[in-house]
């Protein structure tokens, strides 16, 4: 009984949803468990990786390397025993040379002074004997294993470029991770303010059918006085089924608004704390601003890499110098006699292309177009975004003016209704007059809540284009 107890009170606390949860809570929860944040950061270290491996090449490469071969090929076997250090006259064939020659050598000896007759023609095919030994080996077996060691020494800064340019990349993923945190933000923060707005907006709705059910209970009883007509009944009716279906709609406008905000944060979310409902706008000049943008440092890095470009197609009009060292041993068994048979070689390389018929002048006059084109884009960045600032800092203005409009206009709605609701009491006007300034006040808040939305969803546009850790 109590694991069971234990069991429903663990479970009760996996399924909870988080209650009242404010807009920093949410924005830490965000950061945490965010897989789209995640991504970024993986994508990230990957590119620090890519920086690693660049600077890898600066210190060369050393290779174990080992061999087992089998051959019968003539020159393979020859060169096995070189390397083995077990190369012997017989393997040239001596044996087929020493016989024939040593006759020749007798008959000289029994004709002193003077060449025994038809010594140029025994001399010859001697010479042209095939040895049997050199041309068809045996097969065998060749061991070989070495240590390498490869080292550039100059690259006409090919490497030191290649260095800069996968640091730049690197930082350029960093920006990108702001950018899509930015972009959560963005989004955690106008779901937060529509939830804040929606639910207020809920609240003014509820208020109205609750002025609406007042309106008919007056109603009824005005009627069963014989003071009212069905139809009355009938109006007032059908505009409460309108002021419903606005409410229910709105409902799941908010339950929409929560699930999306679950899913951003990776928490079933069931409540909030309020924000305000209208979010405060950057107050900066807009030049200031721009400089604090994401993509402007984006365009700035990208001027970075096309100068490192630029050095980087240089590097082939310079020699390449490099050093290089083996050592190793090499046997027909494996692992015999490594130290009696080792080896090693050292040395030094230069390659200097001369002609590639203009391939490198070709590719270092097209690094430098596309460094110009990135100035041309880092100018053009810098207008660009400065009008989408002070277009967003005009737009909200505008609905700053339009809200306050519109708050008076509600304010007054309200009083308008409540006047004919008074003058309908009274019998001076019709219901249906009364339920029009209901509609014309259901209007008013309708468009005072898109205002709103619409201003909010402006600024945290501008905020998302801003750098917020670097002011």
């Amino acid at each position: 009984m109590k694991k069971i107890f234990l069991t429903l009170i663990f479970c009760s606390f996996a399924f909870a949803k988080l209650q009242d949860l404010t807009l920093k809570e949410a924005l830490e929860l965000l950061a945490k468990n965010n897989t789209q944040i995640k991504i970024a950061k993986l994508e990230e270290r990957m590119a620090a990786f890519d920086e690693k491996i660049a600077q890898s090449y600066n210190y060369g490469s050393l290779n174990l390397i080992f061999n087992a071969l089998r051959s019968n090929d003539a020159g393979n076997v020859f060169g096995f025993k070189l390397q083995s250090r077990e190369a012997k006259f017989v393997d040239f064939g001596f044996d087929q040379f020493l016989a024939p020659m040593g006759q020749v050598l007798e008959a000289m000896n029994a004709h002193p002074g003077g060449l025994p007759q038809g010594f140029t023609q025994q001399m010859g095919s001697i010479l042209n004997i095939e040895p049997k030994k050199l041309n068809f080996p045996k097969a065998r077996n060749h061991f070989q294993t070495k240590i390498q060691y490869q080292l550039p020494l100059y690259t006409g800064n090919k490497l030191t470029m290649y260095k800069k340019i996968m640091d730049a990349m690197k930082k350029m993923k960093h920006l990108d991770l702001k950018k899509m945190k930015n972009e959560m933000v963005y989004q955690t923060k106008k779901t937060f303010y529509d939830i804040t707005l929606v639910e207020n907006y809920i609240k003014n709705l509820r208020i109205i059918k609750k002025n609406m059910d007042r309106l008919e209970n007056i109603i009824k009883n005005f009627k069963a006085e014989g003071y009212a007509k069905d139809t009355d009944v009938l109006e007032v009716e059908a505009k409460k089924a309108e002021v419903a279906s606005y409410l229910n709609q709105a409902k799941l406008n908010r339950a929409l608004a929560y699930q999306y905000l679950s899913f951003l944060i990776d928490e079933e979310v069931e409540s909030i704390h309020h924000v305000g409902e209208i979010a405060p706008l950057p107050d900066e000049p807009t030049q200031k601003l721009v400089e604090r943008t994401i993509d402007i440092q984006k365009v700035r890095l990208g001027q970075k890499i096309t100068s490192y470009n630029v050095h980087l197609k240089k590097s082939g009009l310079y020699p390449m110098v490099g050093a290089f060292g083996e050592y190793g041993s090499a046997d027909d068994e494996l692992v015999h006699k490594f130290l009696d048979k080792d080896a090693y070689t050292i040395g030094a390389q230069l390659k200097w292309n001369l002609f590639a018929g203009g391939k490198t002048n070709a590719e270092v006059q097209k690094a430098k177009i596309q460094k110009m084109k990135m100035d041309e884009q880092y100018d053009l960045a810098k207008r660009g975004l400065a009008l989408k600032i002070n277009q967003i800092k005009t737009s909200v203005k505008s609905k700053d003016f339009d809200i306050q409009a519109q708050s008076k206009q509600y304010e007054l709605a309200k009083k308008i209704y409540q006047m004919y609701e008074e003058k309908y009491k009274e019998g001076i006007e019709r219901i249906s007059n009364v339920l029009i300034k209901q509609s014309e006040e259901i209007q008013v808040l309708l468009r005072l809540l898109k205002s709103k939305t619409e201003r909010n969803e402006k600024v945290f546009e501008l905020e998302r284009l801003l750098d917020k850790e670097n002011r």
